[in-house]
Formats: C-alpha cells, structure tokens, sequence
C-alpha cells in the first residue's frame, strides 16, 4: 500500500453527520493517505464550510430543486476537476456519475459506495420516475467502477444478480471501538424519572424508520420514555403524532448531533431501537448503523426480524428481533427488556462481547488490501 496516493472522497452530505464518511476519511489518513473531501449540506444552518482538507458546500432550496442540482454538479465538477487524486470514492449514487466521467479521464481508481440499494430506496417508493432514474444511472456507471463497496454481504448477492457483476467489497457501518462511559446523561438532561426505561433511537426520521411503532408502543406502555436523535424530513410529522398521541411528556426529540459526540449520549439509553418496516427492497436488506452503535454502547436493542439485522441478533445474542408490524410483539419484547433483569444483563454483557469484533477498526481492514 503506497502512502503517497491521493484520496478524493465525494458524498452529497455533510462528513460531520456521517460516520462512515468520517471514518474512512480519518483511516485513509493515518495510514499515510493524502486524503480531501468535499461534500454538500442544504439542512444545518451554520457549519464551517472549509476545514484542513474538508470541503462543505451550502446548497440552498429544496433538495429536489434544479438549483440544488445544478449548485450541486457545479462544485463537485470543480473538485473533481482540480484533483490529483488517483482514487476517488464516490459516496452515493448521486456523485457516482461525476466519479466516473471525470475520473477515468484522469485514470483514477473509482471506488463506488454503494451505501443502500439506491435503486431502491423507500423515499422513492412512491416516485416511480426518479427511482426509475437513478436504476438506470447506477446500470450506466456501476460497470465502470473499479470496486463496489456495500454495507452487507446480502447487498453484494443483490447487485451481483443485478448488474451482472462481482469486484464487490464488504464495509459494514461499525463505529470505532471505544469503552463505553456516559458523559451525557439523556436522564438527567430531560428530566426522565428514575424507574422510566430510556428507549433511543438514532437516525434520520423518515417514513418506515419504525418512529411510529415506538409512539404507538408508548401509547399503551407505561413506565417507557423515547429519545429521538436525528433529523429528518417527517420531524415534524412525527412532532404532532407525538401531541396528538399526548406523549410530549414522554418523547423528547433531541436533534442532530456530530458524530464524535453520539458516543457520548448513546450509553446512557437503557434500550436501542431499530424497528427498520419492510417497505422497499433497500430497507429489507437494512444493516444500519445504529445498531452497531448501539452495541458499542454496550445496550441491548430491539429491532426488526429483516434478514441482515436478524443475522446480528442470532450471532452474537445482544437483543430481540421482532415483526415491526406485530404491535403485541413490540409491546411483549419491550415488556421483556424492562423486566427480565436476568435477559437484559445478559444481551448487556454479550454486547460488550460483540463490540470487540464488530467495530470499525477490524472492518476496514479489508477495504485497506484493496488500496
């Protein structure tokens, strides 16, 4: 591995609300990588734009406006234009094209982030013309990246069959190993009593992120307080559920935070939620993130009995796997978490197992061969 290559990584998104971009910016630099980045932000109102090798756009409007787009292209164009680098990491479909064209013009190595299965993504479930796009931009483009990283061995068998294709790598969405310690306490913080279990969820609120199951949860389950952590477009959405629901006493949506500080609010949660619905075939193949995080932390979690997320569970015993749509089954595993002292200590204990292999650290290894 030759520490003199230059690394571009490209994301429409903001590095510092993005741990796998994070991550691999700060791994390809200590292994002696010179590495930039330049990525775009339309949701956070202040943000420093350039920092060291960082680049971050403010794009303004709506996401789906033509002055996104156009403001989009325009900036990426340039960075891809002025850069030495001989790899280039395209973080999502959406840069995915500008990797290529460019790229291979200037003989790089394109390394496509095949994060989701971004032909089929739940946002577009209904918008069958823009989903229909991006299939057919990732169908064009897919072929002339040099590796295809996917966040799960199933995602890899699902583009396999796809696009007829086989230089796949596996990069799993661990978070860095740490030793769990709770520098912010969610408890004492927000006023939640001492016999309310904390039940955390962390992530983009969207449609079928199972927001709703929690809420319909806590409206029949005493003794149970939520902390929603992230942002998102059905924030608002979710907001008035809470009211209507007469939950604000027992909801707390708490924002987005940078996700060096996640680490720090995480452990003091008594449950990890990860109740993903099986409404697209993106979400059905879900292994996300959080509940890797959740793990690291060091708390047992409840999420749904999807394929990948199940495979975690029934490897490594951190927690319980339900049908998302089985509202007595939610409430039952829940009722189990709170009560079963004996079942939670040890999903507790086998946590703090698991998190020694599944973290960043090992994971990125073998991307690291590839370079």
């Amino acid at each position: 591995m030759s520490k003199n290559k230059k690394v571009l990584i490209a994301f429409l998104g903001n590095i510092n609300y993005d741990s796998r971009c994070r991550n691999l910016f700060d791994t390809l630099a200590a292994n002696g990588f010179e590495v930039e980045f330049v990525g775009f932000d339309w949701l956070t109102k202040d943000f420093t734009p350039v920092e060291g090798n960082i680049t971050i756009h403010k794009l303004k409007k709506r996401r789906f406006s033509l002055l996104f787009y156009f403001s989009f292209i325009y900036h990426l164009k340039i960075h891809l234009l002025k850069s030495h680098a001989s790899i280039i990491f395209a973080e999502d479909i959406y840069t995915l094209p500008f990797a290529v064209a460019i790229g291979k013009l200037k003989h790089a190595k394109i390394y496509y982030d095949s994060r989701e299965l971004f032909g089929y993504l739940a946002g577009l479930k209904d918008r069958k013309f823009v989903q229909g796009f991006w299939r057919f931009i990732e169908k064009i483009f897919i072929r002339h990246a040099d590796y295809i990283i996917t966040t799960g061995k199933m995602d890899s068998e699902v583009l396999h069959e796809m696009y007829n294709i086989s230089n796949t790598i596996v990069l799993r969405n661990l978070p860095r190993y740490y030793k769990p310690q709770k520098k912010v306490d969610l408890r004492t913080q927000l006023g939640i009593d001492a016999g309310e279990k904390i039940l955390l969820y962390q992530g983009g609120i969207l449609k079928g992120r199972g927001i709703k199951i929690i809420l319909d949860a806590l409206k029949e389950l005493p003794g149970f307080t939520a902390v929603i952590v992230g942002g998102g477009e059905f924030e608002n959405y979710y907001k008035k559920m809470t009211l209507d629901y007469d939950l604000v006493d027992r909801v707390f949506f708490a924002g987005k935070f940078e996700q060096n500080d996640l680490a720090k609010l995480t452990p003091s949660a008594d449950i990890g939620v990860a109740l993903i619905e099986n409404i697209s075939k993106s979400y059905y193949y879900a292994l996300p993130n959080k509940l890797f995080e959740y793990i690291m932390a060091e708390i047992p979690v409840l999420v749904s009995n999807l394929p990948q997320m199940k495979q975690v569970i029934d490897e490594y015993e951190v927690g319980i796997a339900v049908n998302p749509n089985d509202k007595e089954e939610v409430k039952d595993a829940l009722k189990k978490l709170a009560t079963d002292k004996n079942l939670y200590n040890k999903f507790k204990l086998n946590c703090k197992t698991a998190s020694e292999k599944l973290n960043w650290e090992n994971e990125i290894q073998n991307l690291l061969s590839y370079l």
